[in-house]
């Protein structure tokens, strides 16, 4: 691999049931890497495996085979308590239903972030940075189910880049926005990933998402999955 590359999947398959005796194959990429720094789009229509494929790149699920190789390292095949950690540290995730708590404050939200990355030092002055920069500095102790859609995808922005990670993983940052909104959304979150030089993916199955970045990919491209099978 080489040394600008971030992210490598070698050969992975990914498969869910899909009844009772049979599996249905999501995803089959069979090589695709990402250079560091990168900026890119990866679009198709809803329901080809886009978030699926986000998910095995931030560990939350695991690969059936294959390898899936972040920084030099075989990420997916880390201990549990060893992949959280990287996670934590390197990598994040803008959710599509942002996944905030909603009995928690815009605030408290980011600060979760930082605690479970274990960066406790001045962590309330960075949580307050981040918010500020995302134009929530009015909104910090308003609870996430007080809040708008907008306000709620920029704490989930804020949450995400508070550990300054070199990975971040947008999975459809605009679909609950209009096209405004979603604009100023995409536009931030590009921003912020340029300044602290992070790679930056995000899944899309807008078309006017797709020509704000100059690198797009279209999944089918890269995933080939094969049809059903018996078990």
């Amino acid at each position: 691999m080489g040394t600008n590359t971030h992210l490598k999947f070698i050969k992975v398959k990914k498969s869910f049931p899909l009844g009772s005796n049979r599996l249905i194959k999501v995803i089959n990429i069979d090589a695709f890497e990402v250079e560091k720094g990168v900026q890119m789009v990866v679009h198709g229509a809803s329901g080809v495996g886009k978030t699926t494929f986000l998910n095995l790149i931030s560990g939350i699920i695991r690969p059936d085979s294959g390898e899936l190789i972040i920084d030099g390292i075989n990420f997916s095949t880390l201990p549990e308590a060893e992949k959280d950690s990287f996670r934590a540290k390197n990598i994040g995730y803008i959710f599509q239903d942002f996944n905030l708590l909603s009995a928690f404050s815009a605030l408290e939200n980011v600060l979760l972030a930082l605690y479970f990355s274990g960066h406790k030092k001045d962590g309330g002055k960075h949580a307050l940075e981040i918010l500020k920069r995302v134009g929530l500095e009015n909104r910090l102790e308003n609870f996430a189910n007080q809040l708008s859609f907008g306000e709620q995808q920029r704490v989930a922005i804020a949450r995400a880049l508070v550990n300054s990670p070199n990975l971040v993983l947008a999975d459809e940052p605009t679909a609950s926005l209009d096209y405004k909104n979603g604009a100023k959304v995409l536009s931030l979150l590009k921003e912020i990933c340029l300044e602290k030089k992070a790679t930056l993916i995000v899944v899309s199955h807008e078309k006017w998402v797709r020509d704000e970045f100059e690198k797009a990919i279209d999944f089918r491209s890269i995933n080939c999955p094969e049809s059903t099978e018996a078990i």
